[in-house]
């Protein structure tokens, strides 16, 4: 069996909009959503800029319900209400059995662990009896579920920077042969903590630029670093005969997923982007695309000096002589890394694109770096008509992932 899979709704939390109207506005503007870290005192840090989501979580979720849940919890449950209402999903329009939430997390219940962890050192008896199911990153697609009642496939991806769109592709594959109608699936991360934005520092990952206008800058030459953030993005994925019969709004086509390993380091990529070349080579061949038929691909574009490097690599590699042609952009460039999150974000970011016929920009791009030679759509947006992309996610461990996002056609 194979069925064709729809995207019928989404939903997000991001540093530049709580909406998908807003984050659509500005990430096509090319806005910055990079400022001073306001969660916590950072005058030790060597870091002191983060992507945070400017968002009042008891305005969405009763006070009794977020003391027993985390940060990227919230963020999920939020994001996956507005792609439930997006697709116009209803009990009487599905059945609840063959639907299914996998949402993925690189961290999980950051907030909560060195919150917890804090009260530990004070006193063992006042650990929360809520800690372990506040923490650990498969409960924000457990909550999704309860809250709806779907019954299907349930669990999370943990694969670092890759996480959202592994649970993207899984939920692809799942529909595609016919064990689900429909998934809510993506991802969700809140860590900006001390500990966690301390430990990316103190391994030299994250940008020490001091101005958030102009610290996260995808494959230009004085890069020097990833701007960490937050967020959550949630797509609704659907057999597309299934929508068709409830009358849903299809937004694009997933086509193809690819998934692989670098097997070389476990924060670097490797130096000949085999990892990188081989997942977007698999989303290729499963999509039946050439290489032609590509037309825009958003980048995974940390900002770090090899990621971006690595990945101009491959791209090269695979498209050759139609590498020239494409338009690439870094939506991190905008709203930072959303980590574990940030591949579900930029999904949606490809699937606008498409809808709108508009590639975003890799905004704070000035200085050309002679390893990083394509075309980056630098700064200012570009009108496109986008009949297939690429988006790209690789992360620590080595792993990759990339989608196959297609303008939905009926035949």
């Amino acid at each position: 069996m194979s069925n064709r899979v729809a995207v019928t709704g989404m939903g997000i939390i991001s540093p530049l909009g709580n909406s998908i109207e807003n984050f659509w506005n500005s990430i096509k503007n090319g806005k910055n959503g990079i400022k001073k870290i306001s969660q916590f005192d950072t005058s030790n840090y060597p870091v002191h800029i983060a992507g945070e989501c400017d968002i009042d979580l008891k305005s969405y979720i009763d006070a009794k319900q977020l003391n027993k849940i985390d940060r990227f919890t919230a963020f999920a449950i939020i994001a996956a209400k507005q792609a439930i209402k997006n697709s116009n999903i209803t009990p009487e329009n599905i059945n609840k059995e063959k639907a299914g939430v996998i949402i993925g997390s690189g961290i999980g219940g950051m907030n909560t662990f060195e919150n917890q962890h804090t009260r530990l050192l004070k006193n063992p008896r006042r650990v929360s009896p809520f800690f372990i199911p506040a923490m650990i990153p498969d409960i924000a697609s457990g909550y999704i579920a309860l809250n709806n009642d779907f019954k299907g496939v349930n669990y999370s991806v943990v694969s670092a920077c890759a996480s959202a769109t592994h649970s993207i592709g899984d939920a692809f594959r799942s529909i595609k042969h016919g064990y689900s109608d429909l998934i809510i699936a993506g991802g969700s991360e809140a860590s900006i903590t001390p500990m966690a934005v301390a430990g990316f520092a103190n391994m030299k990952a994250l940008s020490k630029n001091p101005d958030p206008n102009t610290a996260s800058k995808p494959f230009d030459l004085n890069r020097d670093g990833f701007v960490m953030s937050e967020g959550a993005g949630i797509l609704i994925l659907e057999n597309l005969d299934h929508a068709a019969n409830r009358g849903a709004k299809i937004y694009a086509e997933i086509k193809g997923f690819g998934a692989s390993a670098d097997a070389y380091h476990i924060t670097s990529p490797h130096p000949e982007a085999i990892g990188a070349i081989q997942s977007m080579k698999s989303a290729l061949e499963e999509a039946n695309l050439k290489n032609e038929d590509i037309d825009y691909i958003n980048a995974h574009g940390t900002s770090t000096k090899y990621n971006d490097m690595t990945e101009t690599k491959a791209i090269k590699s695979i498209f050759k002589e139609h590498s020239e042609n494409l338009l690439i952009s870094s939506t991190k460039s905008m709203i930072g890394h959303c980590l574990g999150a940030s591949g579900a974000l930029e999904a949606i970011a490809t699937i606008l694109s498409i809808n709108e016929s508009v590639v975003t920009p890799t905004i704070n791009y000035a200085n050309p770096d002679p390893d990083c030679d394509l075309n980056y759509v630098p700064n200012e947006r570009v009108s496109k008509d986008i009949n297939n992309a690429l988006s790209n996610s690789f992360g620590f461990g080595g792993h990759n992932g990339t989608l196959a996002i297609g303008k939905y056609n009926k035949t």
